[in-house]
């Protein structure tokens, strides 16, 4: 292409395509010489970055699809699958995972630049109302996609959030047996949720294109609020913003990889790595940290059906902004008590965010009380009354004189997304801090401290504790041989079959077998345990709030209890497990085991070592993700680099 003609092509066979079928000229229109107001700033960058998202969300799930089954009794366990034995399946799985989060971050970023540079009012209230639509449309697919893996929060989630829909009266109860597919969540309830979680991002697509359209036939808005008046106004969108652009992109995505490759579990919760048990009802059940705000508005009022109406209501209002918004003015740069209030709306969603993380009493009800009033009094009472009572700062002539004027600013944001995250929550348990050789972004496993915890299972704990997601093989990566890899397994005995006469028969295991359970199914591991089934181990330090650290305290933490403490009939004391009564008694005790590399077999040394292995056997693949992330993080830097110089020359001559 040269002169930026959209129907001046070079290549031969793009020009015969385009003849035929004008896609190149369409494309070089609105993307390339789009004319685009000059001084758009990074705030700008969000809405190509969540484009970017949505298709890395797209892809991604397409493949976890291919191996993922929507049935109640595998779909934990697909995903285990899809972790630990789907090449780069782990990869896939928390780019996904995280991105769920990135690309909400992304889209609240964009909305909260949209309300404070007016980007809502006439001619574009149309283009807003879509970018509603967007939202609710990714809310209901990231709330069916959280209930895909079947976890404990995903179970009690679904059970929860559909249940809201029995307060309206008349309809809710049938809404709720539409959506369950039965009387109860269960399979159907899944397999629902995933057809759906499959089909709704690419109506998603469908509604960003006609946000994208609407956008081009409007013209974008820019931070002065000022409608383009001269060529000097604009530059055209390639290659200025396309540049500047991926140079954001490029830090969004060094932020977004060191959540997947150095703690892609943060922004999660431990109890989604726990199958769902719709026998056993978690202590605090929340959603995702980007549904938080509207959890709070929910649990904020008392009555059901209200506090219902409110959460559904506090979307809702964003349809009709453009006309609660009564200002002339666009951008609050010149509406300056608009701006103050506006803060005052962000500071009042981080708190309703940080509410719905915690129980509802106390402090957290009364901010997510305080909140609520807030959040509806910003758009229904303040901003109409502004609009009357404020007195505005003149506007510049135009967008090129006030960009002469003006040096660019450079904006960022801090988002401080654990400190709301339930994840984050240790229900008051304080435990010790341990030093471990995995930790960091260069850690590594001990692979003798491994070896030896998987002694202090093999002789301790395997035979009342499982670890289903385990292989034999697994155990190659912590240093064991063929010869020992096949002499561990042959030493358990496996039921399989049927054989050819339809009967089941024991076997000695092999080293692509599961470890063996010692309970036949769940029913027997209750049985054997006054009815409540002992968890499996594969993902413990996943499935709990420290980790290593939290196995480690609970294994060192028995003793006697101090005076003033009462401990029931059958219950063992243990200073760091909720509540301090543990119905499992001290599994350790000193020299209860031989290492034979001569260490000492003490309590705590055992309680290290096994809880160094049971986080190599809840992810087998971290010293990969490690290796991989630091290769990752370097490309993106130098590319990051590369764009900014790219950038900076290309503006350059803008600026002169």
């Amino acid at each position: 292409m040269a002169n930026n003609n959209p129907a001046n092509f070079s290549n031969p066979v793009v020009k015969w395509i385009d003849s035929r079928l004008p896609i190149f000229s369409l494309m070089s229109k609105e993307y390339g010489v789009f004319p685009t107001p000059r001084n758009f700033n990074y705030w700008w960058n969000f809405g190509a970055i969540a484009m970017v998202m949505l298709v890395v969300m797209i892809l991604t799930g397409i493949f976890l699809a291919m191996n993922y089954q929507p049935s109640t009794v595998m779909a934990f366990d697909s995903v285990e699958r899809i972790m630990r034995d789907v090449n780069h399946g782990w990869l896939l799985r928390y780019i996904h995972a995280n991105g769920a989060s990135f690309f909400f971050i992304a889209v609240y970023i964009h909305i909260f630049r949209g309300l404070y540079y007016g980007s809502y009012k006439n001619p574009r209230e149309l283009l807003w109302i879509l970018g509603v639509v967007i939202l609710l449309l990714m809310m209901a697919t990231a709330f069916m996609g959280y209930v895909l893996p079947w976890g404990q929060m995903s179970g009690w989630g679904a059970t929860v959030i559909t249940n809201l829909f029995s307060a309206f009266p008349v309809v809710g109860k049938s809404i709720v047996t539409l959506l369950w597919g039965g009387f109860s969540v269960d399979n159907p309830t899944l397999n629902r949720f995933f057809s759906l979680h499959y089909l709704l991002p690419f109506v998603i697509v469908a509604v960003v294109f006609l946000h994208v359209w609407a956008l081009h036939v409007t013209g974008s808005n820019n931070p002065l609020g000022i409608d383009v008046k001269t060529p000097q106004d604009t530059v055209p969108f390639h290659p200025y913003y396309t540049v500047k652009d991926m140079f954001g992109l490029s830090v969004f995505l060094i932020i977004y990889m060191a959540f997947v490759f150095f703690a892609p579990n943060y922004l999660g919760h431990p109890d989604n790595y726990t199958p769902f048990d719709p026998m056993v009802t978690p202590a605090h059940i929340v959603p995702e940290w980007y549904f938080l705000p509207f959890y709070a508005i929910l649990r904020s009022i008392p009555d059901k059906l209200t506090g219902v109406l409110a959460m559904f209501g506090s979307i809702a209002v964003l349809f009709i902004v453009p006309w609660l918004d009564t200002s002339k003015i666009r951008s609050a740069r010149f509406r300056p008590m608009y701006k103050w209030f506006f803060w005052l709306l962000v500071i009042d969603c981080v708190a309703l965010c940080w509410a719905g993380g915690k129980p509802p009493e106390g402090l957290p009800l009364i901010v997510a009380r305080v909140g609520t009033a807030y959040y509806f009094a910003h758009f229904i009472i303040i901003m109409p009354l502004l609009g009357r009572i404020e007195k505005p700062l003149p506007l510049p002539q135009s967008i090129a004189a006030a960009v002469l004027k003006k040096a660019a600013i450079v904006l960022f944001a801090v988002l401080a997304l654990g400190a709301a995250s339930p994840a984050m929550a240790n229900e008051g348990v304080e435990m010790p801090k341990m030093q471990w050789s995995f930790d960091g972004p260069f850690g590594t496993f001990d692979r003798a401290s491994a070896q030896r915890g998987f002694q202090v299972y093999k002789e301790v704990c395997a035979a009342g504790r499982s670890m289903h997601q385990m292989s034999y093989r697994n155990l190659a990566a912590l240093g064991y041989n063929d010869a020992e890899l096949k002499a561990i397994a042959a030493g358990v005995t496996v039921k399989d079959g049927p054989n050819d006469e339809g009967d089941m028969f024991d076997r000695p295991g092999r080293p692509s077998d599961k470890f063996v359970s010692p309970y036949a199914n769940k029913q027997a591991a209750r049985a054997a345990n006054n009815g409540a089934a002992p968890p499996d181990l594969s993902l413990i330090t996943k499935a709990r709030v420290g980790g290593a650290d939290y196995i480690h305290a609970l294994l060192t933490g028995y003793g006697t209890p101090p005076a003033d403490i009462k401990i029931a009939p059958g219950m063992n004391y243990n200073k760091y497990f909720p509540g301090h009564q543990i119905a499992m008694p001290a599994p350790l005790s000193d020299g209860q085991v031989t290492y034979g590399d001569g260490t000492t077999a003490s309590v705590d040394q055992m309680a290290r070592d096994v809880a160094t292995f049971l986080t190599f056997a809840a992810e087998p693949e971290m010293e990969e993700r490690k290796r991989t992330g630091i290769r990752v993080m370097i490309f993106l830097a130098v590319m990051a680099g590369l764009f900014y110089l790219s950038k900076r020359k290309l503006w350059s001559g803008l600026k002169d």
